[in-house]
């Protein structure tokens, strides 16, 4: 009787995974003292993972699941192996992903994808790749294999330019995941070459500059529009707050309520920086009816975020408030601080908001936006604020 492969799971081969560091699950053939390993995508922590199942995680039947199918499927390829004569445990990766294909399209082939990129990432995100597939799906420009030619990405470029979108709006939420699912195809052989490769998209790397922040109007729609989740509206909160006091990101998640002081009538926040090193001192914050507002709602305990996802939830808030801006916690600390000097705020006043030990640093820091700055919509915006507080 002939020996056939053996077929197994294998958890951190490398030996690299921590309590909080993930490792991959990797497939591994063995034959006639020969070894192949096939990465199946998918990390784990050590936790989520016992005796070659998932475990621990609400999701785990799903990966099983996954993984039993994909250990069908080698077997599947080792028996036709069998039937024409000739094992070679190297090509299974080339017919596993012909086995997988059939007569499936490219479009197909991506919800495949997403399914697997998107576990275990947050709703919103999950949403993302929905959102991308409805699109393609709806243009219709690429939807077949043969549809990857380097005409099609700049079909695409050109159709979202119509939609008088900008570079980076293009590249974050059509462009990159195009182009992730492109290069996944690719390292399991189904395309041969991928034509971003030879297509220049502008990705708009100038877009987190300084010299970009949010006019007054599209902060005003950042603070009224209606957000999807509770998720989005507690991110949305924190960028408002973020931006009526100037707060860096990590100051933000050191909001201590005990530092709010009354000085003549008026609450205040007064602390020392977080971050420092020689160039930043006390702060002390003004802190206005709507940041006050916010704080109510919390209870005067911010919601607590992690610097990435915080980042990753404002494309979403942008979004959703039809905003064409690439949001980072920057744009708020930038917007507040430019509203306030374009309103006619003293360098020296901002300079002690901002936290900087000499007003040369703030007018180091924002000389550019203030020549970019639509004054007079300012000075109203910042002449509404003082209304407000005065009634």
């Amino acid at each position: 009787m002939r020996t056939l492969p053996n077929v197994e799971l294998v958890y951190d081969r490398r030996h690299t995974a921590t309590a909080t560091k993930e490792a991959t699950v990797e497939l591994r053939v063995s034959y006639r003292k020969e070894q192949k390993y096939m990465s199946t995508g998918i990390r784990l922590l050590p936790k989520h993972w016992h005796r070659g199942k998932v475990v621990n995680r609400v999701d785990a039947t799903q990966l099983n699941k996954t993984f039993d199918k994909l250990i069908v499927d080698v077997r599947t390829v080792i028996y036709n192996m069998v039937e024409e004569g000739h094992i070679d445990i190297f090509s299974i990766p080339e017919r596993l992903n012909m086995l997988r294909v059939g007569n499936m399209d490219f479009f197909e082939y991506c919800e495949k994808r997403a399914e697997i990129r998107s576990f275990g990432k947050s709703k919103d995100n999950q949403e993302r790749y929905h959102r991308f597939l409805k699109f393609l799906h709806q243009w219709g420009g690429i939807t077949y294999w043969t549809d990857i030619t380097e005409e099609k990405i700049i079909d695409l470029d050109e159709y979202l330019t119509g939609k008088k979108m900008k570079a980076y709006s293009k590249w974050q939420n059509y462009h990159r995941f195009l182009n992730s699912f492109i290069l996944d195809a690719q390292k399991e052989g189904l395309v041969k070459r991928n034509p971003y490769n030879w297509v220049n998209i502008d990705k708009d790397k100038t877009s987190k500059s300084l010299d970009k922040c949010l006019t007054p109007e599209e902060f005003e729609k950042v603070k009224t529009a209606e957000m999807p989740t509770e998720r989005l509206q507690r991110v949305r909160d924190l960028f408002v707050f973020q931006t009526y006091t100037c707060m860096a990101i990590a100051d933000l998640k050191a909001f201590d309520r005990k530092k709010i002081q009354e000085i003549k009538g008026i609450k205040v926040y007064v602390s020392k920086r977080v971050k420092g090193h020689g160039k930043y001192g006390d702060f002390t914050v003004p802190l206005l009816p709507p940041a006050l507002e916010i704080l109510k709602k919390y209870k005067n305990k911010l919601p607590v975020i992690s610097d990435q996802r915080y980042n990753d939830y404002l494309k979403l808030v942008a979004q959703a408030a039809g905003i064409n801006k690439p949001l980072t916690s920057h744009w708020a600390r930038h917007t507040g601080a430019t509203i306030l000097l374009n309103g006619g705020t003293p360098m020296q006043i901002v300079s002690k908001i901002l936290g900087h030990t000499s007003t040369r640093i703030t007018e180091q820091t924002y000389a550019k936006l203030l020549d970019e700055t639509v004054v007079d919509a300012i000075v109203d915006y910042q002449n509404n604020n003082i209304n407000n507080i005065e009634k």
